[in-house]
């Protein structure tokens, strides 16, 4: 089977951190999970062989050796979401919560210095005189 993602399979992966690298299996799951709720399977499965394509780049990278238990299991559990019996009896909710944590990670490392998001932090105090 020929990788969906070329270029990052001949190694640019790796320079990414991993917060970064589950972010991005994170949104490939995530289009999964939309494609499968919309009720195009073909789409949806195009998204979580995607998905599970980085996230065995991620296993692979050998940075993550302490993590492996964890990653492999991410990668069990989320095989049997999508493709087996779901006897893990995992959620739409529980995916979207485990991968949202590392896409807003990544996307608040990626903040200039200086950048105020209104959404996340909170107006400054207003003197009333």
């Amino acid at each position: 089977m020929n990788p969906q993602h070329p270029e990052l399979a001949a190694g640019r992966w790796q320079s990414f951190t991993l917060v970064e690298q589950l972010a991005n299996v994170g949104s490939e799951v995530a289009r999964a999970l939309g494609w499968a709720s919309k009720g195009n399977a073909q789409y949806s499965r195009m998204a979580v062989e995607r998905g599970l394509e980085l996230l065995d780049l991620t296993i692979a990278d050998p940075r993550h050796r302490r993590r492996l238990k964890e990653l492999t299991r991410v990668r069990e559990v989320l095989g049997d979401y999508f493709f087996g019996e779901n006897q893990f009896g995992s959620t739409e909710s529980n995916w979207r919560s485990y991968f949202g944590a590392y896409g807003m990670a990544a996307a608040l490392k990626k903040e200039p210095v200086g950048f105020r998001s209104p959404a996340l932090l909170p107006s400054p105090p207003t003197h009333v005189s």
